[in-house]
């Protein structure tokens, strides 16, 4: 028996043992499962354990834990690889809108429902069964692999920098390879050759001592919801550029050559404007729409907040307003230069009879750029290429994965993305999902690339 004949007499284990996977409801962002994260980290060690994975253990941070293992007895002259994912999900509310319940996942219609069985749960397993099938059948694996999966990729890994400094050298690889993120489509691959960065912020504008009758004083002090509708405004224009000023100054644009690989890619701007339920596409002028997605900075309010929420009418000045905003941020752009250009923008553009406050969020993340003919891409792709039988589209993404700058920085490695989750599978929506299809072609194609790599 070979890998490829143990993959298919297993795989409905492997697909009873992702649904147990996914029941563990490992929400990193709310404290109250705090402990259910920890428990999907022990998941992961008892199966990579299994699979018959070595030096496996537990290891702590600031905040949610990493998990850690490895095979490292390929021998001489034989590369070693770094496998990453993570075992936290998103918060599956708003409850209501699942089919099932997010943390009872079901199996229907040839997919996995349940929250994280595509991020990242799914795409985490896939590596360690790969591992298995070659373990179990050979009693080895063509390549040394070590295996790093990390419990908070969901709220920005906010403590990993300091745990990958300290662990540098245990987590040294010739090559690394994340198993989150996706394929272009069930019958077509990508590689990911860039990701934007993330810095966010929230802004507090404040009036009087508290809130006023709009009527006894209006006209004699000025409202901080407007005061702050009239900063947000200036900090982009109606062309969708960005006008804080120094906000491009670092900005790689565009090749020719770039822009000739992004067109290659097929879009539908009709469709993707129906599929958005918009009048039309919007953003910065210059650029089109997929360009703007993949490889353009981005400036967004994502939630804007102040004075009487309730039904009818309650005439208030209000003491305060709140916004909160984000920017996707492209190669070269620093997280921290430009949280300092739009601290200094919004501090400089206050109305009179106003203060401000500028708080940085935390999720802070540089952008991710790989080289053109960078080794473990040119691989994956050959792969991919074999798996799926169509060369891959090269792509890139507005998302983020923090871990990858940071291992670049620390270890001086670019990662790929070597990931099988689809776009469509309601990524931190309500019923989302994992294709079975894709859970084992992932498989196959993780046997592949540790057989070529070796």
């Amino acid at each position: 028996m070979d890998w490829r004949d143990y993959l298919a007499a297993h795989q409905a284990r492997f697909t009873q043992e992702l649904i147990d996977f996914v029941r563990i409801p490992s929400v990193s962002a709310v404290d109250a499962y705090k402990d259910d994260v920890v428990a999907a980290g022990n998941w992961v060690i008892d199966r990579m354990q299994a699979a018959g994975i070595e030096n496996v253990r537990m290891m702590p941070t600031e905040g949610h834990p990493v998990v850690y293992g490895d095979w490292l007895h390929a021998g001489a002259g034989k590369p070693t690889i770094l496998i990453y994912g993570h075992f936290d999900v998103q918060p599956a509310e708003p409850f209501d809108l699942w089919d099932s319940p997010p943390f009872d996942p079901v199996e229907r219609d040839g997919k996995i429902f349940g929250r994280g069985a595509s991020d990242d749960k799914g795409g985490m397993f896939i590596p360690i069964v790969s591992a298995e099938a070659m373990l179990k059948t050979t009693g080895k694996l063509p390549v040394n692999v070590k295996f790093f999966f990390e419990g908070q990729e969901e709220i920005g890994s906010p403590h990993l920098p300091p745990f990958i400094t300290a662990n540098g050298a245990l987590l040294k690889a010739d090559m690394i390879f994340s198993a989150d993120g996706s394929q272009w489509s069930p019958d077509q691959p990508n590689l990911l050759t860039g990701l934007k960065g993330l810095v966010a912020a929230e802004v507090t504008v404040t009036g009087a001592k508290g809130d006023q009758h709009s009527g006894q004083q209006g006209g004699g002090i000025a409202n901080p919801i407007q005061g702050l509708s009239q900063i947000i405004a200036s900090m982009k224009g109606l062309d969708g550029k960005i006008t804080v000023d120094g906000f491009y100054d670092d900005v790689i644009d565009l090749t020719v050559e770039d822009r000739a690989a992004i067109a290659r890619v097929p879009f539908d701007e009709a469709a993707y404007v129906e599929q958005m339920g918009v009048p039309e596409a919007f953003g910065e002028v210059g650029y089109s729409v997929r360009e703007r997605l993949w490889a353009r900075p981005t400036f967004e309010l994502n939630g804007i907040w102040g004075g009487w929420q309730g039904n009818g009418i309650k005439t208030v000045l209000p003491a305060e307003a709140k916004a909160k905003i984000t920017c996707r941020l492209v190669a070269n752009q620093k997280p921290d230069a430009i949280y300092a250009l739009l601290k200094a923008h919004i501090e400089s553009h206050v109305p009179k009879g106003l203060r401000v406050k500028v708080e940085r969020l935390a999720g802070s993340a540089d952008p991710f750029f790989v080289p053109s003919g960078h080794n473990s891409s040119t691989v994956a792709g050959e792969v991919l290429a074999e798996v799926y039988g169509k060369t891959p589209f090269l792509t890139r993404s507005g998302g983020s994965i923090p871990v990858m700058t940071m291992l670049l920085n620390e270890l001086g490695v670019h990662a790929t993305v070597f990931a099988f989750g689809l776009p469509d599978e309601n990524l931190h929506a309500p019923n989302e999902f994992f294709r079975l299809s894709s859970f084992a072609k992932g498989q196959e194609a993780y046997c592949r690339l540790m057989e070529r790599l070796g």
